[in-house]
């Protein structure tokens, strides 16, 4: 029965078209892309009105990307810092207990800091993403490889990809 409801729950989203995140999206932010793709997306977007493209990240909404992974996101990050939660005045106490019973002793060797695992996403070879920077979630993702970095080339994919792009927001 469970497999019902989230199946049933799925296809309500494919018919009811573009996610609600996505059409929510008015502003957006361009990482820089291989071969420049950034600059012909950018305009592309801004030409057919889809999103204003912003050079402040912090104005954006989303953000595309050709990359994710641990690089992209220590950039999300530094550009989009989450606000620390106020500390409760026990919790506080609580946690400087903790970290000084976690410091070695005089004389024992420190662990080393567990290495960057990194993700299967790191490079992107013609998928580009668009992401929500609050909720790092991705809205949007499209693979089209440019034939080649020629400027028609790249020029004639970023049509490709604003043309897909109007498409689903409409909601097909």
């Amino acid at each position: 029965m469970p497999r019902t409801v989230l199946l049933s729950a799925i296809l309500a989203g494919v018919l009811l078209g573009a996610a609600p995140e996505l059409s929510g999206v008015r502003a957006v932010y361009l990482f820089p892309m291989g071969g420049g793709l950034d600059q012909y997306l950018a305009n592309r977007l801004t030409n057919a009105g889809v999103f204003q493209v912003v050079a402040d990240p912090k104005k954006a909404d989303g953000v595309f990307t050709d990359r994710l992974g641990p690089a992209f996101e220590a950039r999300l990050a530094e550009l989009f810092p989450e606000p620390p939660p106020p500390p409760a005045e026990p919790a506080k106490k609580a946690e400087k207990k903790e970290a000084e019973e976690a410091k070695p002793a005089a004389g024992e060797a420190a662990t080393a800091p567990e290495p960057l695992r990194v993700s299967s996403f790191t490079r992107g070879k013609g998928t580009l993403f668009l992401v929500q920077p609050k909720t790092r979630a991705v809205l949007w993702s499209i693979y089209e490889k440019p034939r080649s970095t020629q400027a028609a080339d790249l020029d004639r994919t970023a049509r490709r990809i604003i043309d897909r792009l109007q498409r689903d927001l409409k909601g097909k």
